[in-house]
């Protein structure tokens, strides 16, 4: 699956698809797409990722008080 960016725009590969929608994992591992060749994979804040079409990521994988918007940390 891949993922956009939101400051620069680039596309990332992710790497584990459970991590992702993970709630409690703030973070992820991907591969930048960067060139032909394949990059190392580094680690990226989901608070800084959204779908290529711009699209937020869903708030129950970012948010593990999702159910509770009273407790909700994430500012969508």
């Amino acid at each position: 699956m891949f993922l956009q960016l939101k400051d620069s725009g680039d596309l990332i590969k992710v790497l584990d698809f459970q991590e992702l929608i993970d709630p409690n994992s703030r973070i992820i591992r991907a591969q930048d797409q960067l060139g032909q060749e394949e990059q190392e994979p580094e680690t990226y804040q989901k608070q800084n990722l959204v779908f290529p079409s711009g699209e937020s990521l869903p708030l129950c994988w970012v948010d593990p008080n999702y159910r509770h918007p009273q407790l909700c940390t994430s500012a969508h």
